[in-house]
């Protein structure tokens, strides 16, 4: 463990809510800084916590999807995830649901292996990292309305040369495949 840490949380003198977004709510922060005792306004992303699937077959391979995506305007291989529900608590079942739905992939021996904050200096939710393991294909996709999603087979094997010829390049889906790495013992 590190030492304990000699910075200390900023009290909150004030929040309101600026905007809704449908995906995500912005909020206004009135914090006072604990070393000068100043204030400072700070916006943060409200949005509910990620789920990102390290799905694996029983022959070794990563169950991955293509997509195209909005913010980069590009298509990224990743692997499956997404949104959890408002109504979801358990990131396991979120994970399978986002499984099931984007690749039509089912398996066993599902288990948290990450959690993460995607951008803590402006965001407040988590990004769970779930590996499915003995996946096979049993189901029809069931893509949401804005979803068009490709499903790839990649060998386990073939990750950290994807991640390092940059074929993965979503910041999310390397943090959750270096989970999986250093949870299999592939990584050093």
């Amino acid at each position: 463990m590190p030492p304990e840490s000699p910075i200390k949380p900023w009290p909150t003198v004030s929040s309101r809510p600026l905007a809704n977004y449908r995906i995500f709510q912005l909020r206004s922060d009135l914090k006072v800084n604990p070393r000068t005792g100043s204030q400072h306004d700070f916006f943060v992303i409200e949005c509910v916590d990620w789920v990102n699937v390290v799905a694996v077959t029983r022959t070794g391979q990563v169950v991955m999807i293509e997509q195209f995506r909005h913010g980069s305007n590009t298509v990224e291989l990743e692997i499956p995830g997404g949104m959890m529900d408002p109504h979801e608590a358990d990131p396991i079942a979120a994970g399978q649901r986002e499984l099931r739905e984007e690749t039509g992939y089912a398996g066993t021996a599902a288990k948290l292996v990450g959690t993460i904050f995607p951008n803590p200096a402006i965001q407040s939710n988590r990004c769970h990292t779930l590996l499915v393991e003995h996946c096979e294909l049993k189901h029809a996709t069931e893509f949401d309305h804005g979803e068009d999603i490709a499903v790839r087979l990649v060998p386990a094997a073939e990750i950290p040369r994807l991640i390092a010829d940059g074929h993965i390049r979503h910041a999310l889906v390397v943090v959750a495949l270096t989970h999986f790495l250093l949870h299999s013992g592939s990584a050093a």
